[in-house]
């Protein structure tokens, strides 16, 4: 009988990271990938000349890929949803009656 050599996994409840990207970064730039596949199909039947849609579309996925990689080094996993959750906390809370303070 031959023995089994088994890997331990010991990446149990750790994010998804893909060549850096984590987390919810891989799903946008599938998204971004996706709709600059579409925007591409759109102008070449629209009749804009190939070339420029080609010239185009890399350039667009150039920028999208590098903001993407930004963000994800930027915020981290969670980072980019606690920034947006913290934009709408209010920086003031208005009283406009005293009735508040007065019950006892």
């Amino acid at each position: 009988m031959s023995n089994s050599v088994y890997q331990i996994n010991k990446g149990i409840n750790q994010s998804i990271e893909f060549k850096g990207l984590k987390a919810q970064y891989i799903w946008y730039l599938g998204g971004g990938v996706v709709g600059l596949m579409i925007l591409f199909a759109i102008l070449y039947i629209i009749g804009i000349p190939s070339i420029f849609c080609v010239g185009f579309i890399g350039i667009s996925g150039a920028l999208l890929v590098f903001k993407i990689y930004k963000m994800s080094n930027q915020y981290g996993e969670y980072g980019m949803m606690k920034a947006l959750a913290k934009k709408q906390i209010p920086k003031h809370i208005k009283v406009y009656s005293r009735k508040i303070f007065a019950e006892i």
